[in-house]
């Protein structure tokens, strides 16, 4: 785990200088703090920065940037290769080496791009963003993970395109513009964060997961997505629900086995729930020595979010684990906040970045350099109540009759005052044939959003939606998928916008942010196909039990009654906060940006404010936090 940087002159002028190289790569020393290194081409139109957290193969001999042997191909790679070994013995069968390193993954990369080509993509298993130089064809390619684990940023300006794992690298760059992109900040009000390719700066893009990016030494730039999980999804017509269970099972302990691969300790985050009780119960099998598990609660029981620590604590006891917890308060958000925000780059508008930061941090105390974490299960299995609810409101939308009905109720509904409402936005959605479902995390409705722009802002988007920004994924989905259902079409949208660029990123930023990687069991690609390939019938069953089968999978593997108690998310207590001493600085952030900036129509910002909403509040104290350290 790394943070990668580069620069490449598109017009070939040898203006790349070293320095600049450092001074971008060092503004992500949290992400390697344990070895950095810098390579300029001989004629000053590329250079390559990295910064190392060493966890496979330590030795100074993985250091990158990494080059072959004749010096013609380059590589910076940010990530890990759970199957480094297997592709290594691959290759060595064939004849490639020299190898100057005992087992890196890093170096199975350069000989494998250099012996398969782009073919060694499909080859791979793990976690990655990458840059590889290839002298011979001229051309330097910026390849992302399928999922979009691993974050990738790129800004083309004066002649220059320039990369990095963070944002913040590229803004190290004085000549790189720092501008508000509006129509990111349109899309961010109703995700929590820009949908990809776009980043909340004008003229910085995000490479989506899946996508590949082809920059040739003369200029020209192309982007290609390398991977689709409905071309490697395989329908199980007719599986049962036994069978399905068996099949997710051990799937699943091989996806957490080969995340067990590390030269540094391994722990693992322990919520109490059902997807991270299965991590630690499958990552301590075989196990000579106890799994050491991290747990974060609160300093008192709130009435939007109960500790979950006694769960946690009984599944450690039940492991013999290696526990450790901390309850954290609304001191511990106030103190950690300006930093979060730097550390996200982007605004990345859910509060859970905070106990994410904090338990990384714990882990790290105690001598972890790698977690697992339980992100992806819920998205592949229906595993929110909101998903059930959206389930059954898309089955009511759906019927012949209702569009008259939805028509009339949207008119009274509006006629009440109640426009702004998610309940009708849900039936706006209906009688305009769009999903009720678009994301698993939403904030602001469109009539909410419309409200709170400045006029200047209302005339710009008149006409404008957000569906905008999901429409074409929605067509894709309706495209390729085996079964286009209302829950595939859930999955397919979490997989493409709120994992890889909220749930995955903070994760990526918050455990970075303390030199911590973080490692996905159930986002192992060939798990999330085994996922899409069940029928909806399967995953769902009779009565539509949440996570049905993963938790059929794991009985046995975890206590009965920590299945089958009432799911809750990893929260925060932001609500009852708001209304704590982090409401008057809330008030004071939100409105100095409000001001300065026009972006937003004062009164009703200060409306919403004084109401005390909690997530629409910390979606836009994020927001003016970003600007104030990014851009003002």
């Amino acid at each position: 785990m790394c943070g990668i940087v580069g620069v490449i002159d598109l017009k070939q002028r040898g203006r790349i200088e070293q320095p600049t190289l450092e001074r971008m790569r060092d503004t992500m020393t949290h992400r390697g703090p344990d070895g950095a290194g810098v390579w300029v081409r001989g004629d000053r139109n590329l250079g390559l920065g990295h910064r190392r957290l060493a966890i496979i193969d330590p030795d100074p001999a993985a250091n990158q940037p990494m080059l072959s042997a004749d010096g013609r191909t380059a590589l910076v790679f940010n990530g890990e290769i759970y199957n480094h070994a297997e592709l290594r013995h691959e290759l060595e069968l064939a004849g490639v080496g020299p190898w100057r390193t005992d087992h890196s993954d890093t170096e199975v990369l350069l000989h494998g791009y250099r012996y398969w080509g782009l073919d060694l993509l499909d080859k791979l298993v793990g976690m990655f963003a990458f840059a590889v130089w290839d002298a011979g064809k001229r051309e330097l390619l910026l390849v992302r993970d399928r999922i979009g684990i691993k974050p990738l940023y790129f800004a083309q300006h004066d002649g220059n395109l320039a990369f990095a794992s963070e944002i913040k690298a590229l803004l190290a760059d004085p000549d790189q513009p720092r501008k508000i992109n509006e129509q990111a900040l349109y899309h961010y009000l109703s995700f929590l964060v820009p949908p990809a390719p776009d980043t909340l700066f004008d003229g910085i893009a995000k490479l989506p997961g899946g996508c590949l990016l082809r920059i040739s030494a003369e200029g020209g730039v192309r982007q290609e997505r390398w991977y689709d999980v409905w071309d490697h999804v395989d329908a199980l017509h007719g599986i049962g629900e036994a069978e399905a269970a068996e099949r997710v099972l051990a799937s699943l302990k091989t996806s957490v086995a080969a995340r067990k691969v590390s030269d540094v300790p391994v722990g693992v985050f322990l919520s109490g729930g059902v997807d991270s009780s299965t991590n630690a119960a499958l990552f301590s099998a075989g196990e000579r020595s106890p799994v050491k598990t991290f747990s974060i609660g609160y300093d008192d029981e709130y009435g939007t979010y109960k500790s979950e620590l006694h769960h946690a604590r009984r599944m450690a006891d039940r492991l013999g684990a290696e526990h450790h917890e901390l309850r954290l308060s609304v001191d511990d958000l106030l103190g950690f906040v300006e930093r979060m925000v730097w550390l996200q780059d982007e605004p990345i508008a859910d509060p859970v970045c905070v106990p994410v930061h904090f338990v990384s941090k714990l882990a790290r105390e105690h001598g972890m350099i790698v977690a697992q974490v339980g992100e992806g299960a819920d998205e592949l299995f229906c595993g929110y109540p909101y998903w059930q609810r959206m389930l059954k409101l898309q089955a009511m939308s759906d019927r012949w009759y209702a569009g008259p009905l939805k028509r009339v109720g949207l008119a009274g509904l509006r006629a009440a005052g109640r426009g702004d409402k998610h309940y009708t936005e849900w039936l706006r959605r209906g009688a305009a044939g769009e999903p009720v479902f678009w994301s698993g995390a939403e904030c602001f409705t469109e009539s909410a959003k419309r409200r709170l722009l400045s006029p200047a802002m209302r005339e710009r988007f008149a006409g404008v939606s957000s569906w905008d920004a999901l429409r074409p994924m929605h067509e894709h989905f309706l495209a390729k998928a085996w079964e286009p259902s209302a829950l595939h079409w859930m999955t397919h949208s979490d997989l493409h916008l709120r994992l890889p660029e909220l749930l995955l990123m903070r994760v990526d930023k918050m455990a970075m942010g303390v030199s911590l990687e973080g490692r996905v069991p159930f986002l192992d690609h060939r798990f999330v196909e085994l996922a899409l390939s069940l029928p909806t019938a399967v995953k769902l069953g009779d009565g539509g039990t949440s996570k049905r089968v993963l938790k059929r999978a794991v009985r046995g593997v975890i206590p009965d009654d920590l299945i089958d108690r009432p799911k809750q998310g990893f929260g925060v207590p932001v609500y009852e906060w708001c209304f704590d001493r982090l409401g008057d600085r809330v008030r004071e952030t939100v409105g100095g940006f409000v001001a300065e900036t026009g972006l937003f129509d004062p009164a009703e910002v200060d409306a919403l404010l004084r109401r005390g909403a909690g997530q629409p509040a910390w979606t836009l104290y994020n927001l003016a936090l970003w600007w104030r350290t990014f851009v003002a």
